[in-house]
């Protein structure tokens, strides 16, 4: 029996109220909140804006699925709105793209709410044992777990769930609703911005670069696909052609770093150049260099021969 409104909302606010994880936590991850709102692309599949990862959702006749879940303030304003859309169910799947605490952190607003939460063997592990940062207490950890693919009927849409090997993390997944021919990239797609690059957890840039072209080769011309970020005033969904171009400035970077290091630059100076990629300028200039700054990494890439 589908729950009432009343029910469902006080799962899910009594799950947040359980949490340790606060509004300000998001905000210490940096993220300027975009507005929050619902945007439907086809076939009852759409996304939810509001600060982190961009949520995709599915809202159909007989049941409803959750991808990515930002941070327990906006989780529990998406659950909102999709009790509204939805008739008052519950949520039939709740699937994480990877591990990291902006597309996972409002998991726990799920618990009473999502039937099942669904991620990527390697990424379940690292929620459960962060290679950097804390567990946030009480958290909703995934209770199925897959190695290569999940496949899921939730009403009359097709979702599968594939991994194509380490990308941003050790355990990324593309989430595709096949019907709709909308695919959900989490943080395998910065679009027209500086991508975070987890090497601790498993992050190889020539890794992504192949995970991306299969991707591609994975769907058709037609396919839509949800960004995990954009750039300030950039939109979150797209076609293969912002996927290419994600992958050429992987490229660009490596193949920068090479031919400074060839020229006898050491690490330390080509590290130091912070101005706009060549050819890449509309990404803006590098951010300080970390252990997770892509000129960095791809400065222990190229040394490494990885």
């Amino acid at each position: 029996m589908s729950p009432t409104r009343r029910e469902f909302l006080a799962a899910s606010a009594a799950a947040l109220g359980g949490a340790l994880v606060r509004p300000s936590d998001a905000r210490a991850w940096g993220f300027a909140p975009r507005p929050r709102d619902f945007t439907e692309l086809r076939r009852n599949v759409g996304f939810f804006t509001g600060r982190g990862g961009t949520i995709g959702y599915l809202v159909n006749g007989s049941g409803v699925a959750v991808v990515d879940s930002q941070f327990p303030e906006s989780a529990e304003e998406c659950i909102a709105g999709l009790a509204e859309r939805s008739g008052v169910r519950a949520v039939d799947v709740l699937l994480n793209t990877h591990h990291h605490g902006d597309h996972t952190a409002g998991n726990v607003a799920f618990r009473g709410v999502a039937r099942s939460v669904v991620a990527h063997a390697q990424a379940a592990e690292h929620m459960r044992n962060p290679p950097a940062g804390q567990v946030p207490e009480n958290q909703l950890f995934p209770d199925v777990t897959f190695n290569e693919s999940w496949t899921g009927e939730v009403g009359d849409e097709r979702i599968m769930s594939r991994h194509w090997g380490r990308a941003h993390t050790g355990g990324d997944a593309v989430i595709t609703f096949e019907r709709a021919n909308v695919a959900h990239m989490g943080d395998l797609m910065f679009h027209i911005r500086h991508p975070v690059v987890d090497r601790a957890a498993g992050a190889t840039l020539r890794g992504w670069m192949d995970v991306l072209e299969t991707t591609v080769d994975a769907h058709d011309s037609e396919t839509v696909y949800i960004f995990g970020h954009a750039a300030q005033g950039q939109p979150v969904t797209g076609g293969a052609d912002a996927l290419l171009g994600f992958r050429d400035y992987l490229g660009g970077l490596l193949a920068f770093v090479e031919a400074r290091l060839a020229e006898g630059r050491t690490p330390d100076e080509v590290l130091a150049m912070r101005e706009p990629l060549p050819g890449f300028e509309a990404y803006g200039a590098f951010g300080r260099a970390s252990a997770r700054d892509p000129l960095t990494v791809a400065v222990q890439e190229v040394r490494e021969g990885a």
